[in-house]
């Protein structure tokens, strides 16, 4: 019977139907993570005796037949950019090493009440700037396949933990690619939702009009389920969604064949691994076997959308940053003898190298003089991959893509080529400039037995075609195959 746990789905019917106990599940998620985590380092914070204490309230809670709620009794990880009262929020940064904040954020709080139980706050790169984890001020995430390879980014800590069995469910942000990419890399399913559809009050901010928060899991199902649960709007988000949405998302459906997928050519060319080529469009040959209509479209990609997403990203991180002074909390430096001494040196010495970057990149491009030569630009940019956008999903429901050009590549390898490591979110970032729904989900594996990620792109508020899709992809292609620790 505990066999059933591999699926929060499972976990929770298991669990209402009296088959196992709320208490044992979590006892078997922390004796995986009791045996790997140490080869892993997928967790800053695990909280082992909260979450035995929750455990025991829901069985509690069942015994005396009381209601219980959709994730009852279900472990879940935490990006450790996402505020959780009580526990730890260090953003993997020097600069918050010892904050804990005094509320939940939004999602936090929507869990919670469907009876989630966070079992550990993620590793991840610092303020979430980075695609691979290696920037994280604590320690370095190994990839469940293959431990010298790097999880992705900046996720990666939720990434690595659903696809090692140390949670069914987690939960990641994305900026430009950062739920996707680790998704992929991991070869888990990790949705980045339309911009405004999950509330945003409590995930530390990166670039405020990119960011996202979204669920990873093993499946499209369970993925589908937690977004169920994080979806809508909040008076405590200004730039949350005020629509109606769907209380249950629907993974079947007869009009999924007439749905017209686009397949952007330019996707396939230039710098792409033929393996992650050869995969996808494997795929996609599958999908028009099942029915579904598949063409090739136009859907123009260069450097210069990603210089126009480092750009706008950099800005808006420059001036979210700007908070953390060494004043009001977080990090403080012991040396300084006057007000801009103990600014300059509690950044200088809180503050990793890809953070101090961007940041310097950021006030760059605001600066006067310079506002108009890059930032305005990058703004027009912006306007014209969202008519790109428009003018296909006028004609194709839906986008089928490559989510990065290689799958995992090794820890150090990049590292040190910040060109390198910014290309790897090549095919990922126009979806956040655009505000659009993405999934990425595993494909197949290379000859090293790597995974490969596929990536559906929709148009806004179109979850449920895409997970229809990836439902049906996932249940064709079979590619259930647990990780090898």
């Amino acid at each position: 019977m505990l066999g059933d746990m591999e699926s929060a789905y499972e976990i929770v019917r298991g669990i209402k139907e009296r088959r196992f106990k709320a208490e044992e599940v979590m006892e078997k998620y922390l004796k995986i993570i009791s045996e790997q985590e140490s080869r892993i380092n997928a967790f800053i914070t695990l909280r082992e005796k909260g979450c035995m204490s929750e455990a025991r309230m829901i069985d509690a809670k069942i015994a005396k037949g009381e209601r219980v709620g959709k994730l009852a009794g279900v472990p879940i990880a935490i990006k450790d950019n996402i505020c959780t009262e009580g526990i730890k929020t260090t953003c993997a940064s020097r600069m918050l090493e010892d904050y804990t904040s005094p509320y939940d954020a939004t999602v936090i709080e929507k869990l919670k009440e469907e009876g989630a139980i966070i079992i550990g706050k993620t590793n991840m790169d610092e303020f979430a700037m980075g695609s691979s984890t290696e920037n994280s001020a604590f320690k370095q995430t190994s990839n469940p396949w293959e431990l010298r390879k790097v999880p992705g980014g900046s996720s990666g800590g939720s990434a690595a933990a659903v696809a090692s069995g140390f949670t069914p469910l987690a939960l990641g942000s994305d900026t430009g690619g950062s739920i996707r990419q680790p998704a992929a890399f991991c070869g888990v399913v990790g949705l980045k939702p339309t911009y405004g559809m999950v509330s945003r009050f409590g995930l530390i901010a990166f670039a405020s009009s990119l960011d996202q928060v979204g669920p990873m899991a093993k499946n499209v199902k369970d993925c589908a389920l937690a977004l169920e649960i994080l979806q809508g709007n909040d008076e405590k988000d200004s730039t949350s969604c005020n629509i109606k949405l769907t209380d249950k998302y629907s993974l079947e459906s007869e009009s999924i064949k007439k749905l017209r997928v686009g397949v952007p050519k330019q996707y396939f060319e230039g710098e792409l691994d033929s393996e992650v080529k050869n995969a996808i469009m494997k795929s996609i040959k599958t999908l028009e076997k099942a029915g579904v209509k598949v063409e090739e479209v136009s859907l123009p990609i260069n450097e210069e959308i990603l210089s126009a997403y480092y750009i706008i990203s950099s800005a808006e991180a420059s001036s979210n940053l700007a908070r953390f002074d060494g004043i009001r909390y977080g990090y403080r430096t012991s040396e300084y003898k006057n007000i801009e001494q103990l600014i300059t040196n509690t950044r200088t010495e809180a503050f990793g190298k890809e953070v101090k970057r961007r940041i310097l990149l950021g006030t760059y491009v605001l600066s006067a003089g310079y506002y108009d030569a890059f930032y305005n630009k990058a703004q027009k940019m912006r306007e014209s991959i969202k008519a790109g956008y428009r003018e296909i999903f006028s004609k194709y429901d839906l986008i089928i893509s490559p989510v990065a050009p290689t799958v995992a590549f090794g820890k150090g390898e990049k590292v040190h080529s910040s060109v390198q490591m910014y290309l790897q979110d090549l095919y990922t970032i126009s979806v956040n400039l655009a505000g659009l729904p993405a999934l990425s989900m595993n494909c197949g594996f290379n000859k090293k037995n790597l995974p490969i990620g596929l990536q559906i792109i929709g148009s806004h508020f179109s979850e449920e075609k895409i997970f229809q899709l990836a439902y049906l992809l996932e249940c064709e292609l079979d590619l259930r195959k647990k990780v090898a620790l």
